[in-house]
């Protein structure tokens, strides 16, 4: 399993949960929360995802992150995604797995940021926001521009799976 060392750049972790809701694929994504994202929509939403500790296996970091931004237990298998640079130079790794939840009953962890910025003020909020299902098409709009690159992967990966009789996925 792959750790990493988080003192060279910004190394993040996290997972893309789907489903097929009437024959359609949709995707989980998150809202930051706090005050700098409260009116952001398009290009700001992400997967859940967390910077990695020292030495921690990236799978570790990812399973662990989702648990704490949408207090949900993840259950594999994962399907590995890959790497995508975000434009302001963190590394974000991501894997896939199938899943459900409602939206409204998700709850995040809190953060602590200074606001306004240089008021030596800080407040508490949730990591996330909120959380949305959201088609390919749609979350393409919604997701940080470096991350769609994980929508298409997802896509690619489910495509090339093959079906049984039934029409169901086989993994």
């Amino acid at each position: 399993m792959k750790t990493v060392s988080t003192k060279r750049s910004p190394v993040s972790a996290g997972l893309l949960m789907f489903r097929r809701q009437e024959g359609v694929l949709q995707v989980l994504l998150a809202h930051p929360g706090g005050p700098f994202w409260e009116r952001k929509d398009e290009g700001a939403w992400t997967i859940p995802k967390g910077q990695c500790d020292e030495g921690e296996e990236l799978l570790a970091t990812a399973i662990r992150e989702f648990t704490e931004e949408t207090s949900l237990v993840p259950h594999g298998p994962f399907f590995p995604l890959g790497a995508v640079r975000q434009r302001a130079g963190k590394t974000v790794h991501a894997w896939s797995f199938e899943g459900d939840a409602d939206v409204t009953r998700m709850r995040s962890n809190l953060m602590h940021v200074e606001w306004p910025p240089n008021s030596r003020k800080m407040i508490a909020c949730p990591e996330i926001d909120r959380y949305g299902w959201f088609d390919l098409g749609e979350a393409k709009k919604k997701i940080n521009a470096a991350q769609a690159e994980f929508l298409e992967r997802l896509d690619n990966v489910l495509e090339a799976r093959t079906s049984d009789a039934d029409g169901e996925t086989s993994w």
